[in-house]
């Protein structure tokens, strides 16, 4: 141990220590061990000790190559952030900046001014002839918030505390880890008032439902999933004419928000934010590290004077963010800007083509079988990749999958393996077969994942 301690210091050393005889205890106690399997651990002291230290002193928090073929895997981090977006991350996390400070003045400033005139640039782009309707879709205003759920709770505090928000019994959906529409609305002081059923609501029921004490107008993506057959559901359309009669903001929870036409990667029925805003809703909400490919993050985009009062909520400075979310962030919606749409890592998956996964599929299933490896068998299927992270739910891009199978590991075992390897490969499980689809895999990974295949062999 004497080495151990001069390099990682005592402390540490005797931490790991512990842990090791504390473990090596439980299995005598629960009789685990045979008298050789004893003698074997106690001789393996010393190297289990330096492997507990090893793994103690590693980070928890580590890359892995996601073969799921699911872009935006939410407990896979979501949307990776681009090479610009990395870069402009390490410049400002190493240095002061200007992030509340107006160098033209020489005063304190907003820290949402570095994205919001890029959101000006993207969300007001579209030439009109009528001058009032040009106005009225200039006016639109962004700020930024730690993630989606804080910005449905932000603005409906801000719009509607105190009195009721009218929503269809269709969109309370509730998302991964327990999010519900719901109990956020609950926590905003809002009051729900649900209309409909679950599967058909009329402009009608909104219409009927608004009183004195209706404050907003509320439209919920369903993010994760459809509610086919018998259905029927207002047009936006509907809703923005029923909102203006009525005198009535109307905010839509997007979720995840499209900058990009969608209909361009070969999805249909996806509303992006663009969408909404020409529709005429007046307060738009969704997500940074879904399909706008950004760090994670919570974007309120709408009429100016709405989002002001968003702004001047207390709560808005609980939920902001940090210069490090707006470096990345500001560094994606540049991309978008110059129309590098290549260069954000969730566009560049969603366009990728079945040829040209195909292409690196053949290569890698070439290189592995020349190892002539003994146990490990490969074969190429045709599949499909989803979007993931509560996207377009019903879309599914066609892609070329690798189906693995080992002569001496079921696939729980073979994909076990996978994930225990450096660095870590997650991969889909399916019919008793281990899939690996590249479409969410970085082509620089390809030569590790290789290595990793004939590790199995």
């Amino acid at each position: 141990m004497k080495a151990l301690i001069e390099r990682e210091g005592h402390s540490a050393v005797a931490e790991s220590v512990r842990v090791v005889l504390a473990r090596l205890r439980h299995e005598i106690g629960q009789s685990q061990l045979d008298e050789k399997s004893l003698d074997l651990a106690l001789g393996g002291l010393s190297t289990a000790v330096e492997r507990q230290l090893r793994e103690s002193l590693s980070y928890s928090l580590r890359p892995l190559i996601n073969a799921t073929g699911v872009i935006l895997h939410t407990n896979l981090g979501r949307a990776p952030l681009a090479a610009c977006a990395l870069d402009r991350v390490g410049d400002t996390a190493s240095a002061y900046s200007n992030l509340e400070f107006d160098l033209a003045t020489g005063e304190r400033g907003k820290r949402d001014v570095h994205v919001d005139r890029l959101f000006g640039k993207l969300l007001s782009n579209d030439p009109v002839n009528d001058p009032v309707e040009a106005h009225s879709r200039a006016a639109i205003s962004t700020i930024v918030v730690n993630n989606n759920a804080a910005a449905v709770l932000l603005a409906l505090n801000s719009l509607a505390e105190g009195g009721e928000v009218i929503v269809s019994r269709g969109e309370l959906v509730e998302i991964g880890g327990s999010f519900r529409i719901p109990d956020v609305m609950s926590k905003s002081n809002a009051t729900l008032r649900e209309v409909g059923t679950t599967n058909r609501t009329r402009i009608a029921d909104y219409d009927s439902a608004i009183n004195d004490r209706t404050r907003l107008l509320l439209r919920v993506h369903r993010s994760n999933f459809e509610i086919t057959g018998f259905t029927e559901q207002p047009g936006l359309d509907e809703l923005v004419v029923l909102a203006r009669r009525r005198n009535l903001p109307l905010m839509e929870d997007l979720g995840s928000g499209a900058l990009i036409d969608l209909r361009s990667v070969g999805i249909n029925g996806e509303p992006g934010v663009l969408d909404s805003l020409r529709a005429g809703v007046d307060v738009v909400t969704y997500s940074g590290d879904k399909l706008l490919g950004g760090p994670q993050a919570g974007l309120i985009s709408g009429r100016a004077d709405l989002v002001a009062r968003l702004r001047s909520n207390s709560l808005f400075r609980a939920l902001r963010v940090d210069k490090l979310t707006y470096a990345a962030l500001e560094a994606t919606l540049l991309a978008y800007v110059k129309r590098d749409h290549n260069a954000v890592p969730v566009l560049r998956m969603l366009r990728l083509s079945k040829d040209e996964i195909t292409s690196r599929v053949k290569k890698i299933v070439s290189e592995v079988k020349s190892a002539q490896l003994k146990h490990l068998k490969l074969e190429l299927l045709d599949g499909e990749s989803v979007v993931g992270g509560g996207a377009a739910p019903s879309a599914v891009l066609p892609t070329r999958l690798i189906a693995l199978c080992h002569t001496h590991l079921s696939a729980d075992e073979l994909n076990a393996r996978l994930r225990a390897s450096t660095p870590p490969v997650v991969a889909r499980l399916e019919e008793g077969r281990v899939l690996i689809d590249l479409r969410t895999v970085f082509p620089e990974q390809d030569a590790v994942l290789i290595e990793t295949l004939h590790s199995l062999g």
